[in-house]
Parts: structure tokens; sequence; C-alpha cells
């Protein structure tokens, strides 16, 4: 079922200009019912000695009452949401409108959608619904419908692309998902030993059990202790379960449309990253993986929140999937770089020895990291300035930084480099970022599509 149909048992409606309007799926109400509640129990949590006051004044009657004004409120307040939501999708635009009492409009603009995901929690999972969030330039806030039937989720992913591609209203519809063949996958137990071979997760539960235990014995304050150490247990296990839990069953899958990541053992999302949009690759390499040759691959995208490419694989495969998300970009050899001038030692004491610079025809290269090796690259048409940064102390060894600024608000920097090669390097880049723009490849969806 496609945006431009209406769900079986929600009436569609008129919108001012004519275009047919639609509901979110009929079970919307029920998580929205929950806001109300959520409000009573911040404001418990925020101040527990004066709710466990006025709680123990509450008699069962008073109770009994309270939860029965409560709950039709609640209630009421999801369904009132529901009803008065509507999207609809017109030939240039998805209009969203929401509200209440206060009424907004959003117009996302089809030509401006950066990405489309389908998520799908797990309560979700069971309700055979899912949600759509919209990466679009130049927001930091990814709009969203919630909930939609999983089908017609898909299907108005489907459609939004295809109109985003550039394909007429009509054919847009039919055009249907794209299909996507799989290039990478990540079991499970790949994922967990490389977690475990990570050092924060044991940094943050060895906080976790030393903090809580050294301020028990200093203060006998129960309440000093659960202030500090409910926040570490917390990193602690986002850190390590929490990342495999999200990070379960990685799949890349490469289609027309950019690349597909599916991932997620309680709540699965579908993600995209959209061609042509990707700003920065990084690959990481932290101490206990070098000798199984593992690396995790992190992306910077325009306008998205997506931020992870590859967990964790084989150095060969991560670098095949970076070929397909930047065509034409082989990743730099070890003997490609050159590293810094030893004088930088002055500056920075034993880590000056992991920097170093490569460049090629298509990438600029920076390299750092003694215990995590980081490498990232950045293709020369998405570099936005070019900056030379140097301090008093710097200047006097004659070294200085060279800053490479892209389009998702990130810098990618080369330390301690000799300052005649940085001013040089300044001037080159900033040729083959021009150079590199114009021959850049369009970034548009489905760009092979006929």
């Amino acid at each position: 079922m496609t945006a431009s149909r209406v769900p079986e048992g929600v009436p569609a409606e008129a919108g001012p200009d004519d275009v047919r309007e639609h509901r979110l799926h009929p079970v919307t109400p029920l998580r929205r019912a929950w806001a109300p509640i959520a409000v009573l129990l911040g404001w418990a949590v925020h101040d527990m000695d004066q709710a466990q006051r006025q709680l123990a004044h509450l008699t069962a009657t008073t109770l009994a009452i309270g939860l029965a004004v409560l709950v039709p409120a609640a209630a009421l307040y999801g369904f009132l949401t529901w009803w008065f939501t509507h999207f609809a999708v017109t030939d240039t635009e998805l209009r969203i409108r929401t509200g209440l009492l206060f009424r907004r409009t959003a117009h996302i603009r089809l030509d401006r959608l950066q990405a489309v995901d389908v998520t799908q929690p797990l309560l979700a999972r069971f309700a055979g619904v899912a949600k759509l969030k919209l990466d679009v330039v130049g927001t930091d806030k990814k709009d969203e419908l919630a909930y939609l039937g999983e089908k017609q989720a898909r299907d108005l992913r489907a459609e939004l692309l295809a109109r985003a591609a550039g394909f007429a209203p009509d054919s847009a519809r039919e055009v249907g998902e794209a299909p996507a063949q799989q290039i990478l996958h990540t079991p499970p137990r790949t994922l967990a030993v490389g977690l475990l071979l990570t050092g924060t997760p044991w940094a943050m539960l060895a906080a976790a059990v030393v903090v809580p235990t050294f301020l028990w014995f200093a203060t006998h304050n129960v309440w000093t202790v659960i202030a500090v150490g409910v926040p570490l247990v917390g990193g602690a296990f986002t850190n390590s379960a929490g990342r495999f839990i999200k990070e379960y069953d990685w799949t890349v899958g490469e289609s027309p449309d950019g690349l597909r990541i599916d991932h997620g053992l309680l709540d699965r999302v579908h993600e995209t990253v959209p061609p042509g949009r990707v700003q920065t690759v990084r690959i990481v390499e932290p101490l206990l993986w070098r000798r199984r040759g593992w690396v995790r691959v992190e992306l910077h995208v325009a306008g998205s929140a997506n931020s992870v490419l590859v967990p964790v694989a084989p150095r060969e495969h991560a670098e095949d999937v970076i070929a397909r998300i930047l065509p034409g970009v082989a990743v730099p050899k070890p003997a490609d770089f050159a590293p810094s001038p030893r004088r930088g030692h002055w500056c920075v004491p034993l880590w000056w020895r992991a920097y170093g610079v490569a460049v090629t025809e298509t990438v600029f290269a920076a390299r750092e990291g003694l215990l995590q090796r980081r490498l990232s690259l950045v293709p020369h048409a998405k570099v936005q300035s070019v900056r030379l940064t140097q301090g008093p102390w710097e200047r006097y060894w004659r070294v200085a930084d060279l800053r490479l600024d892209t389009g998702a608000n990130k810098t990618v920097t080369a330390r301690l480099r000799d300052v005649q090669e940085a001013a040089e390097l300044l001037r080159a880049q900033a040729d083959r970022s021009r150079t590199g723009r114009r021959d850049a490849r369009p970034d548009r969806w489905m760009s092979t599509a006929p």
C-alpha cells in the first residue's frame, strides 16, 4: 500500500490543496497515550522525596479516583493527537500536519531528502507497524511518521525515493523498492568477540565497580552511590551489551538508491546511506583487533545521523564496502603515508609517531592514534575549506596542522606537518577540491535508473 491509497479502516480527507491526506496506523494512539503518564513519572524521578511524601498521604480511594481520571485522559490525549495528525505526498513534497492546540505543518521537499529509514521497535514488530524516519538537507532532527503499517511504510519509502530520483508521480508508485544485493554480513559471534576485545566496555565496567565502592566507604550515603553508580553502569551497558543489541545481525546491501544497512536484535532498523552524500570515511583499528585483521568503519553523511558503516569486519571486506560507497577510491597502504618530522615529538610526545598523511587522485588521507589507529578518508570533492593552524610552540618547532572542513560539519586534521610541506599541501588541496567538485558525480537517487 502506498501513500496515495487509503489504509483500510482509516478515512482520508481532502487537504487545503485538494491533496488526499491520510492518518497514521490506528495503534498510534496507544503510543502517544503514554505522554501524560511520562510527565508524572518524570516529576516523580526529579523530586523523589516530594513524590514519596505525596504518595504516603494518598488513600486507596484517592488513588483509585486519580487513576480513573488519568487513564481516560491519557487515552483521550492519544486519540486526539492521532486524529489531528495527517500526511500527504504531493508532486514536490511530503506534507505532515500535526498539533492539537498549536498546529504545525512540515513541508519536506522531495529533492532535499537525504535518506528514508524504516525502524521497528520491539513492540512495533509484534503489532506489525513501523516508523518512517526522514533525513533532510539542512536539518539536524529527523522528521518521522510513527506508526504506519509495515508494508505501507516500505511502499511509502519506495515511492518517496523514486520521486526524489526524479520519477514522475504516476510512475513513482509503480517503481517499488529497489532490489538490494548483500555484500557484507557481521556474524553475532564476531561482533561479540570484537566488543570483548575493545577497551572501553572494560574501563566503564571497572569504573562502575570501583567508584561506587569508594564513595560508599567515603560517604556511607546510599543516594550518592546510586547517583554516581547508575550512570556508570548505564555507560558500561551501552558500550557492551547495548552495542551488541543495536549492531546485531549487521547486514550491508548494495542497491540503486545507496547502501542498505539492516541491523538490530530488539529494534530492527533499515537504514540507507545515500549516494554522493558521504563526506568522510574513518577506519578504526583497536589494538587488540590488529592480530585478527579486523577494523570498524565509520562515516559522516551530510544531513544524516548515520555514523556506522561496518561494526567489525576483516580489513579486505571493509575496504570492499568503502569502494562501493566511494567509487574509484582505494585505501592508501601504510607505505604510502608520509610521517611527521621527528621534531614533532616536542609538541606531542610519543603519539607523534602515529601521525601521517597520504594524498591520492581521489582522496586526502590522515592517520592518527597509537593504541587505537584511526584513518580518515576525505574525497577531494567533499572538502569545503582548507586551513593551516599553528600555535606558538608549534611555530617554534616549525610544524603546523592542516585542517580540512567537510559538508557534514566535521574536520579532518593532518597533525604536525613541516611548515613548508603544510603550505604546499594547502595550495595543492585547494586545487584538487575545485577539480574534484567539477568532475564529481551528481548527488542523485537511483542515478542508474532509466
